[in-house]
């Protein structure tokens, strides 16, 4: 072990000293009347619907109650502590954000419905209609939606949309992702608020609610499921299936589909689940990403929508060790860790060509795969992944009450922990749990020594972990470049291992299972998942495949490019060219020997920057690439022999 870079990475006592605020090119040019316009929801797109990103009217207040006045515009979907916002506000968790504005709907007409789209709130959101409470949702990275209909007549209509919003961040037992509202490290920014687009959709009475595509690869089959709003009994299913294409990060697919041609699919079902043969079947490959447009009309409601031929399995090689498979064939996976934070926008990206650049770049410097970390992504983000070929670990949002960080962090990392957590009842007199208490006297004991050490003592964070991440599945199942689920990240937040994982698996059994990513590893899942970055690197024998699910984390912090005066990582470089020897190094020394040696993913700490981390590849504000092209490609060449 490498103690004195360990030492290193440990927090300063310091106090850092934010720099002037960085903007990304995007956020530099930002027209606000033309905030983030494309269509939000990719995979079950309608024709007609309005965006109401731009500015409306906020307050924070101290209470409750509907404000005497309002303190200004705010930009949405900015969250009011990101600079785009206007505001640059952090917002207390004893504090209330209140946004309004008013929609003028025109010639609603009777017998069709009214749908008011949030795809993000964080965390607690509470929506009235004309000063009438119409919903409420708890979730900060989950979409919901508003049926206005009831509040609306036949003609013209002036609605007034009101939303109150609470966060907790990290004083709670919610999901919180690596939000501190004393950010440092690691830890970055909190954000509050609507920070996804807001839309609004006009479609029938009798509408299709959701799609949902099962590929059966072997048999050349995907079964098709639709759910829809007050179904009739008469009308059926009609489904047009078109040829795949390679779209390749276009803005839609739909650019390139001649809807005039005739389709190589073209059925009726009177079943809202059926299967489907495909014919000639072509696979989808990070080298040939082949998407299958497909029309879904029920009645007189039609969307649009896509699926792709795959299969994700661990499966033996010649010589008995376990490797990932992509339709049955072996592939190393070579990819990086996104937090999916932006200097001008904090969550939300400053326009929708910042997401397109951000995975460009990362198939650029040679990564097939991206573990999205703590945080979920907007539906358009998994969409260019599906098109440019990109594989998506996809990481549950983290929750439960304050931890220890010696316990979950500096303990496991000096020690490499690889075993379960004991699970031996504490009692109340034990004298771990009295100091436990001693620390944090909200948390009464519940029987379990994980629950404790994990912050997972309240039961209601239990539940809502748990009903996050089915909806989590069921919102991004859709997504065919999605094919591992991480339900737990170094302990943050871990509890019931095993229920969890039986629950993940019987809720998409089309997907792998990376358990527990790190450490507090409870022998379940797809993978021996580790994390190395202070050892040198060894291969590990297990029944399962053997990832390296966090490694690297090489610090190069590049001047007026930083958001702080320190930096935080785990080995640091002074000068360009040594980081991309270091880098390089790393990749062929160290990672490209073991994958013959039963390595089968290795994660790169990380694709940017993020505050006080300077450990990206690309700095924070995204305008400075610290491998050079010619490297990038070198490596991507050796790598992927």
């Amino acid at each position: 072990m490498n103690v004195k870079q360990m030492l290193g990475a440990l927090p300063k006592k310091e106090k850092l000293r934010p720099l002037k605020p960085l903007e990304t090119v995007w956020g530099e040019n930002l027209d606000t009347n033309h905030v983030l316009e494309e269509y939000p929801r990719p995979q079950m797109m309608r024709g007609n619907y309005e965006i109401l990103n731009g500015y409306w009217r906020y307050a924070i207040t101290s209470s409750g109650k509907y404000p005497h006045k309002f303190d200004g515009l705010i930009l949405v979907p900015f969250s009011p502590e990101s600079p785009l916002s206007g505001v640059g506000r952090q917002l207390h968790p004893d504090e209330y954000l209140w946004y309004e504005r008013t929609i003028d709907i025109e010639n609603f007409k009777k017998g069709t419905c009214c749908l008011l789209h949030f795809e993000a709130v964080d965390q607690c959101a509470a929506v009235y209609i004309n000063g009438h409470f119409a919903i409420k949702h708890a979730g900060g990275y989950l979409p919901f939606h508003v049926d206005l209909t009831p509040w609306l007549k036949p003609g013209k209509n002036h609605i007034r949309l009101t939303v109150r919003v609470q966060d907790f961040t990290d004083t709670s037992y919610h999901s919180r992702g690596k939000q501190k509202l004393a950010p440092s490290g690691m830890y970055y920014t909190a954000q509050s608020g609507i920070w996804q687009t807001v839309w609004m959709e006009m479609l029938p009475k009798h509408h299709i609610t959701s799609v949902s595509f099962r590929t059966d690869y072997d048999r050349h089959q995907v079964t098709v499921n639709v759910g829809e709003y007050l179904a009739p009994s008469s009308p059926r299913i009609h489904i047009k299936v078109y040829e795949p294409l390679l779209a390749g990060g276009a803005l839609s697919l739909w650019d390139h589909v001649d809807e005039t041609a005739l389709p190589v699919i073209d059925c009726e079902f009177g079943s809202r689940r059926f299967t489907l043969d495909i014919p000639d079947l072509k696979s989808w490959t990070p080298q040939t990403p082949y998407l299958y447009p497909a029309v879904i009309t029920s009645g007189s409601d039609t969307v649009r929508c896509y699926f792709a031929m795959r299969c994700f399995s661990v499966e033996k090689d010649d010589t008995g060790i376990p490797r990932i498979c992509l339709n049955h064939e072996s592939v190393f996976l070579n990819g990086v860790l996104y937090q999916g934070y932006w200097p001008d926008g904090l969550y939300t990206p400053p326009a929708d060509e910042a997401l397109r650049y951000d995975l460009c770049k990362a198939k650029e410097l040679g990564f097939n795969m991206i573990r999205v970390h703590a945080k979920i992504e907007c539906r358009r983000w998994y969409y260019y992944c599906d098109t440019m070929g990109i594989l998506v670990w996809q990481d549950m949002v983290n929750g439960g009450h304050p931890t220890s960080p010696v316990l979950l962090s500096y303990l496991p990392t000096l020690l490499c922990v690889p075993g379960p957590v004991k699970k031996a009842p504490l009692h109340e007199d034990s004298l771990i749990m009295r100091l436990l208490s001693r620390k944090n006297p909200g948390l009464a004991p519940n029987g379990k020594l994980e629950y404790v050490i994990t912050g997972r003592t309240d039961p209601r964070g239990r539940q809502e972990f748990l009903r996050e991440c089915i909806q989590t599945i069921g919102l991004l199942r859709i997504f065919p470049s999605i094919m591992t689920w991480v339900p737990f990240n170094e302990g943050w937040g871990q509890f019931d291992t095993e229920l969890i994982s039986e629950l993940i698996h019987t809720a998409d059994g089309e997907r792998l299972i990376d358990s527990a990513s790190g450490w507090f590893d409870h022998g379940l899942g797809d993978f021996k998942s580790v994390h190395n970055y202070f050892r040198k690197l060894m291969p590990i024998k297990d029944s399962r495949a053997y990832v390296l699910s966090e490694y690297g984390g090489y610090v190069y912090r590049i001047k007026k490019h930083c958001a702080s005066t320190g930096s935080y990582g785990y080995r640091t470089f002074h000068a360009y060219s040594d980081f991309e020897q270091g880098f390089s190094r790393l990749m062929l020394r160290e990672i490209r020997p073991l994958i013959k040696k039963g390595l089968c993913a290795a994660i790169y700490t990380q694709l940017t920057d993020v505050e006080e981390e300077c450990n990206g590849l690309i700095t924070y504000d995204r305008r400075v690439c610290k491998i050079s092209h010619k490297t990038a490609k070198l490596l991507r060449k050796k790598i992927e022999k």
